[in-house]
């Protein structure tokens, strides 16, 4: 199975528009979200999308009322913590806690957004990923990954 993750979309509604046609492309079952939705409008593109999406709060998602209303348990405080296809996930917006994640080897993958740039790599038996920022606002650079569950390799797709 595939999964879609994204983070930081900062309202970027034609940017959310091609990472769901992406993701449709690469047929993504599922979308994890590191937060940073920003306005409940979102929700307008989002819904489009088939599958589940599991998304937290970041630090710039304001009206969190109407965002929980809009999304309902998709989107939840962080850290949140699931699983898809016997993979453990470590799902959050800001960073402070990745490595005692990481070293608490609990997790399969730890999935982060905040810093708007792409961090892909191993530490002990966990990948970590940050696809970088979908919005493009703050390096131009608007990007997501396509996570192949089975392989556990990570595509970094352009928007």
């Amino acid at each position: 199975m595939k999964i879609g993750i994204i983070s930081d979309t900062h309202d970027h509604m034609d940017n959310i528009r091609k990472a769901l046609a992406v993701f449709k492309k690469h047929n993504v079952k599922k979308i994890i979200h590191a937060g940073d939705f920003v306005s409940p409008f979102t929700w307008r593109v989002f819904k489009e999308f088939e599958g589940e999406i599991y998304g937290v709060f970041g630090n710039n998602d304001g009206d969190r009322v109407l965002l929980k209303k809009m999304y309902g348990e998709r989107i939840q405080p962080q850290i949140r913590e699931f699983e898809i296809e016997n993979k453990k996930f470590a799902l959050m917006h800001e960073p402070q806690m990745l490595e005692a994640l990481t070293l608490s080897g609990k997790f399969d993958i730890i999935v982060y957004g905040h810093m708007h740039e792409i961090d892909i790599r191993k530490l002990n038996n966990t990948l970590i990923i940050n696809p970088g920022e979908a919005c493009g606002w703050l390096y131009g650079k608007a990007t997501a990954v396509i996570l192949d569950l089975e392989s556990l390799k990570p595509e970094v797709v352009s928007l």
